[in-house]
């Protein structure tokens, strides 16, 4: 069953001091375009984290977010008291000194003048990462569950076209040796005119020679045969959008043969409605994993 490149998932891991979250959107593209939003703490996982979503995923154009919040006090900080207390000094000091009359809060410029206060660098515990390791994956099957829902809509849809295209092969028949007859009678017409004498069994050979290359019943042939291996790849248990694109290809290239081949108004208007729905099938294919 194929798989649409359209996605989403979201999980979650709650500890006594984190909350994590883990967002997924994938859209359709041709590659793997993998786009990471990774909390701080994670970043000495990326490598790893990219890892299993290429893995999971495979391809497209996806977007990672992942953020972590305190939900305990913060404690990934210091303050060092001792510069603390001798900035305090220094500007009350100051202060007194030039006569500062304006109000000011010199606690809070003390706060914020140079390396009184530190961050720390937080360890990623093993613990969290293997929770937020699994979370992970379960946002990754998130995805997939959604990409084989919708992939189930664009395979119905992609079966629906095939077979009329399928179909549009038998409304050509009724064409056929009607459209041989008009070009016998246009020939001898044409001949007829010239007022010249022809030998019959020469003409014979000469109308046979240029309706059998007008013949299509092997492209009908062709053209039928790839319809049924589409459907066949389509209903696969591995979805491949690639070989289904190369597929429509050929069916792309026989349905050109036939149009060329046609010289019949109506069977031509039947090879452009084949045009038509090959074209949507194009289409949809583009979001097929």
């Amino acid at each position: 069953m194929i798989k649409s490149m359209t996605g989403y998932g979201k999980s979650s891991v709650v500890t006594s001091s984190k909350s994590v979250v883990i967002e997924i959107k994938t859209l359709n593209s041709k590659q793997l375009d993998l786009n990471a939003r990774i909390a701080p703490l994670f970043r000495e996982r990326d490598s790893e984290i990219r890892s299993i979503v290429s893995r999971e995923l495979e391809r497209g154009k996806i977007d990672l977010t992942i953020t972590c919040e305190n939900i305990a006090a913060a404690s990934n900080f210091v303050i060092d008291e001792n510069l603390a207390k001798a900035y305090f000094d220094s500007l009350t000091q100051l202060s007194s000194y030039v006569g500062n009359k304006v109000e000011s809060d010199i606690f809070a410029q003390t706060l914020r003048m140079p390396e009184v206060v530190k961050s720390t660098q937080e360890a990623l515990s093993d613990e969290l990462w293997e929770k937020v390791n699994q979370a992970l994956i379960e946002t990754c099957n998130k995805v997939n569950a959604f990409r084989e829902q919708e992939g189930a809509v664009l395979a119905a849809d992609l079966e629906k076209r095939v077979k009329l295209i399928y179909n549009m092969v038998d409304d050509v028949e009724p064409f056929e040796n009607e459209r041989i007859v008009k070009q016998r009678e246009k020939l001898e017409k044409l001949l007829a005119e010239l007022s010249a004498n022809y030998d019959a069994n020469r003409l014979e050979q000469e109308m046979i020679f240029y309706l059998e290359k007008l013949d299509i019943t092997e492209e009908k042939v062709r053209l039928r045969k790839h319809c049924n291996y589409f459907i066949d790849t389509l209903n696969d248990t591995t979805s491949n959008g690639k070989k289904l694109g190369f597929i429509a290809q050929e069916c792309g290239r026989e349905i050109n043969t036939l149009g060329s081949k046609s010289n019949h108004f109506e069977m031509q208007q039947i090879v452009v409605c084949m045009k038509d729905e090959l074209e949507k099938i194009k289409e949809q294919l583009a979001n097929v994993l």
